[in-house]
């Protein structure tokens, strides 16, 4: 089965999109899309890195919903500061060391920084482990560190056992 559907949820995603773009449930429309979500995994199977299994689901529905979360407060946060005077923005580069030792978490994490308004990853240094990122309003730079590696790389390290 791994072999015919190496990525399932992919095929699936696949499968669904084709479905709502061809805005058709013929037979023959849902015959391409199944063709498609079996060809396409299969044929780039070898690009797709192996990710690593997650441990604890629980955590990471928590994390996710955490995230959605804060996306919605901060994008207030982030209008009122700009449409707000200007020169009370403290702009800061801040580097914060990680506890993660797995590409793929340490990824997840900079992902989750850039979806956040106000902050952007710049670079995750593999050989010192430290995640560089901007941050438009940074008052204090450690706090930020502090809070990025209690609300979100803390619960990574628990879905990923790392």
């Amino acid at each position: 089965m791994k072999r015919l559907l190496p990525h399932p949820a992919l095929s699936a995603a696949i499968f669904l999109l084709w479905a709502a773009l061809s805005n058709a449930a013929s037979v023959g429309a849902l015959a391409v899309g199944a063709l498609l979500a079996v060809l396409l995994p299969a044929v780039t199977r070898r690009f797709w890195p192996d990710t690593p299994r997650l441990q604890r689901p629980g955590v990471a529905l928590r994390l996710a919903a955490r995230v959605a979360l804060d996306i919605v407060v901060a994008n207030a946060a982030v209008a009122r500061r700009v449409l707000g005077p200007l020169s009370r923005l403290q702009p800061a580069f801040v580097e914060v060391p990680l506890d993660l030792r797995d590409p793929f978490a340490a990824t997840i994490l900079a992902s989750i920084v850039s979806l956040t308004p106000g902050t952007v990853s710049i670079d995750v240094d593999q050989t010192r482990w430290v995640l560089s990122l901007h941050a438009l309003d940074a008052p204090d730079p450690q706090a930020l560190a502090a809070a990025i590696k209690a609300r979100y790389e803390a619960p990574l390290k628990e879905v990923f056992a790392c």
